[in-house]
């Protein structure tokens, strides 16, 4: 399974309204697997689509400046940030966070 939870460093809470995007790696080329919005809660876990993801690469594409231009940031610095993560064993959790603000964010693998 696939989770995030994106909070929003510069409010001091969780980051609703996010778009996000789960793509696998396939050769060359990135497969949409899954996509959703963070609920009120700031969390997405619906990923992949299907519940189940199998060993491979893998990239989270969040949609930060739409999130941003909602909340009055006429021109956001970064307009989407991705993390690209491997997932070694499917049958663990990858839990991905993301801490946002205007001009910075930061993610680490959580549980």
């Amino acid at each position: 399974m696939i989770t995030t939870h994106v909070l929003d460093t510069s409010r001091g809470g969780p980051a609703e309204g996010v778009h996000v995007l789960l793509e696998v790696r396939q050769a060359a080329d990135w497969n949409a697997v899954g996509r959703g919005v963070t609920g009120a809660d700031g969390r997405l876990v619906a990923l992949p689509a299907d519940g189940m993801s199998s060993p491979g690469t893998y990239r989270m594409t969040f949609d930060t400046g739409g999130y941003q231009r909602d909340r009055g940031i006429a021109s956001p610095f970064f307009p989407e940030v991705t993390v690209t993560f491997s997932v070694r064993d499917a049958a663990e959790h990858y839990h991905v966070p993301l801490l946002l603000s205007p001009y910075g964010y930061s993610t680490y693998r959580g549980v």
